[in-house]
């Protein structure tokens, strides 16, 4: 939850146009996704000219095409309807740029492209990340590889709802990467451990300001903090590792300040060095857990949801899940587990995005929230469920503010880019 000014408008959906958060969310979208296209061109000729090998060229180009698929993915979960608002997906999306704008001619073409439906651009993400894991050679964390590639299809595929190719994806990935053995380790050791995929490189020299790492917004800052909503919930057991708190173990995921609970996933909070994690092998096993389940193999759905929950439960033993007697209460154990298990990693807005409309586990637009600022120590008292106030009222799903604006500058730069409807 928000505990300042900083994000105010975007926490309470109280955004238009114009306003600076979303603005620049797709601008710099953008910018990169333009600076992609221009690698995959400047290496392309490189590789013509015989000044690069081609299979240098090709791990360059990979990475690009990475980097400009999961760009517009993310984009699109903002700015778009989900993929199954409409039967093929053919509700309105954003454009697909790629071609690398730096002329005047380019410039020009490049301003009156048109929004592709939401099919399409799944469908070209999903060709960039294809090509990406076939020509990547790099292995490196923080430079885009082949088993991201292979990662995040999982995701893509899990939004798409083709519960068979996330499972297909997954598998690719068996004997890879492994859970660490304590939910923490991810964090603790960010650029060294057996289960980050990709992870975004940080350092003193790139984040030399206050409004740029993870750990100076959530730790040095505290501008966000844990929602009393999900602290409080009674399915995260009060033993649960993902809640420890400890001033002198470096393995601590949360600290308390003035009552509230802040993430200690981000622990740098000096020379913010921590590694920006975008996907971790966590996520690749419950996006499996919740393909297998959706898909009546509810054994698997058990095995993949415990393997990431137990890890982090006192005594496994007594306390791990147990055989479901349907397959809605499995999907909503994964579900749950997917708040805690990627608490403060940029998942939950994904989830809530897709399970629009979903057959089995229905979120009716964006919930309810606490109010913007710093709650009550009292608020996160455990033992019962936090039933309110809620300042930040839910938003229906066929509410117009449940999608952000395209930028008032965009639309008026390209007059053939249709604004999202009720904006004006």
């Amino acid at each position: 939850m928000n505990t300042a000014t900083f994000y105010q408008l975007t926490y309470t959906a109280t955004y238009d146009p114009t306003t600076a958060n979303n603005v620049y969310y797709w601008i710099d979208g953008y910018r990169l996704i333009n600076r992609a296209n221009l690698v995959i061109e400047g290496v392309s000729n490189a590789v013509t000219s015989g000044v690069i090998k081609k299979e240098v060229g090709d791990d360059y180009i990979g990475q690009a095409k990475f980097l400009r698929a999961i760009t517009h993915f993310e984009l699109l979960n903002f700015f778009a309807r989900p993929y199954n608002e409409t039967t093929g997906a053919t509700h309105l999306g954003i454009p697909y740029r790629e071609t690398g704008v730096d002329t005047q001619k380019e410039i020009d073409e490049g301003i009156l492209q048109k929004r592709n439906t939401v099919s399409e651009v799944y469908q070209k993400v999903l060709a960039d990340l294809n090509e990406a894991e076939t020509k990547i050679t790099n292995t490196s964390l923080t430079y885009a590889s082949k088993n991201a590639a292979i990662a995040f299809k999982t995701r893509v595929y899990l939004h798409m709802r083709d519960w068979a190719k996330v499972i297909t994806e997954g598998k690719k990935l068996d004997g890879k990467y492994s859970l660490e053995a304590h939910p923490g380790s991810p964090f603790l050791n960010s650029y060294s451990n057996k289960e980050s995929i990709f992870s975004i490189l940080q350092a003193a020299t790139l984040n030399p300001g206050v409004n740029a790492a993870l750990a100076s917004q959530y730790k040095r800052r505290t501008l966000v903090c844990i929602s009393p909503i999900i602290w409080r919930d009674t399915e995260w057991l009060a033993d649960d590792k993902r809640r420890f708190e400890s001033a002198s173990d470096p393995l601590a995921m949360v600290f308390t300040l003035s009552g509230r609970k802040y993430t200690n996933k981000y622990k740098d909070d000096v020379n913010h060095t921590d590694a920006a994690p975008v996907i971790r092998y966590a996520e690749v096993v419950l996006n499996m857990a919740e393909a297998y389940a959706r898909t009546d193999d509810a054994v698997n759905g058990l095995k993949f949801l415990n393997q990431v929950r137990d890890r982090a439960l006192a005594a496994p033993a007594t306390q791990s899940y147990k055989p479901f007697t349907d397959k809605a209460s499995l999907v909503k154990a994964i579900l749950k587990e997917r708040r805690i298990e990627f608490l403060m990693e940029g998942r939950r807005w994904s989830d809530i995005h897709r399970l629009q409309k979903d057959d089995i586990q229905p979120i009716d637009g964006i919930p309810a929230k606490v109010a913007n600022g710093n709650p009550a120590a009292t608020a996160f008292t455990l033992g019962t469920a936090y039933t309110g106030p809620y300042g930040v009222a839910a938003i229906p799903g066929n509410d117009f503010r449940f999608l952000w604006p395209i930028p008032q500058d965009e639309i008026n730069a390209n007059p053939n880019l249709e604004q999202n409807p009720g904006w004006k």
